[in-house]
């Protein structure tokens, strides 16, 4: 028997009558916010104050103008330009954008085409600047964000190309399609947000730590001079003159060790079980690498091999899969590595 007095998640309704002779309906009022925000953010004057790129005075839109059209493009998932123009096609987002005419595909490729490698950079440039802006504006709002230290994540990804003759891209390590030629980005993260902070767009042939500390120059050129910055990457990125000059700076570290030749130096710690995780064990030592002019900290842990890859093998023979860090940062091995079974 029902129970009169329960209490129910749903109430009945009004009747609702739908109807579709509606006007100025758009599927992109999600994008008004945005309109807004950059608004209150200043993006159109601090772009014509960092980037140097002028159309004739009798020319209609402007290079500022296209970016921000793509870049709102981009938030309605728009990936091209086609699919941009196609965003701005609603009447209603124009007028909301305060927009009494949007270009077509062909003038906004023609004002993309008109970009040097100068204004690239000073677009990273403004790209930092709006970042500032935004930071500023969140830390009023809570006294926890980004204090002390920054974990930037640093890592590098294979891009395929397609068609002939696509400019700076290279034949080189591809993944995904052997042989094709690609390029080979590298950007950098900031672990705490999940911020893109910066990126460099490098030839298919381009090794992981190509250019790495110019990199990091220039991306702490932009960012707050009292934030510490911990370097955290793969062993692409175990290279002296990165831990160097992160040194030097006083900032932290993170990265994963090149195993090369250091596997008898491995073998030879003091190593000690890892509570709960059978078959783990962990070690921390000092180590100076052939070129460095210091030591610097090591942690470690090691994994035994599968049973049936150790058939018939004494006890003092057993092999182990090993994963080895060098860091700045007072962390247990455990920690540096997540262990799975």
């Amino acid at each position: 028997m029902r129970n009169s007095k329960a209490k129910h998640t749903r109430k009945s309704t009004r009747k609702v009558t739908i109807e579709s002779t509606g006007k100025n309906l758009t599927i992109h009022a999600g994008l008004v916010p945005v309109m807004r925000f950059l608004g209150k953010l200043g993006f159109s004057k601090a772009f014509h104050r960092t980037v140097e790129h002028r159309r004739a005075h009798n020319a209609r839109y402007q290079l500022s103008d296209a970016v921000e059209l793509n870049v709102l493009s981009l938030i309605a998932g728009a990936r091209s330009v086609d699919e941009s123009i196609r965003v701005w096609a609603d009447n209603v987002l124009r007028k909301l954008g305060g927009w009494d005419n949007i270009m077509n595909a062909t003038t906004m490729g023609r004002i993309l085409k008109t970009v040097t490698e100068q204004h690239i950079y000073q677009m990273e440039t403004f790209n930092h600047i709006m970042r500032g802006r935004v930071w500023k504006r969140a830390r009023a709002l809570t006294s926890s964000l980004m204090r002390g230290s920054m974990w930037i994540d640093v890592d590098s990804t294979v891009k395929t190309t397609y068609g002939k003759h696509q400019e700076g891209a290279a034949v080189g390590y591809n993944p995904h399609k052997r042989g094709a030629p690609s390029y080979h980005p590298q950007l950098a993260f900031c672990a705490e947000t999940k911020e893109i902070l910066q990126a460099w767009l490098r030839c298919g042939n381009a090794y992981t730590s190509n250019g790495i500390v110019a990199f990091m120059k220039q991306l702490a050129a932009h960012l707050p001079n009292r934030m510490r910055l911990v370097f955290r990457g793969d062993s692409g990125y175990f290279v002296g003159a990165l831990l160097d000059w992160l040194d030097a700076r006083g900032d932290g570290y993170l990265i994963k060790v090149k195993l090369k030749g250091l596997v008898d130096l491995l073998e030879v710690q003091q190593w000690q079980a890892v509570a709960g995780h059978d078959g783990w064990e962990q070690a921390s030592f000092t180590h100076r690498c052939g070129t460095w002019a210091h030591t610097r900290t090591f942690v470690a842990v090691r994994r035994l091999k599968d049973e049936d890859c150790n058939q018939g093998k004494l006890l003092d023979m057993r092999s182990y899969d090993y994963f080895c860090y060098v860091t700045t940062e007072n962390l247990t091995p455990k920690s540096c590595n997540p262990l799975t079974a």
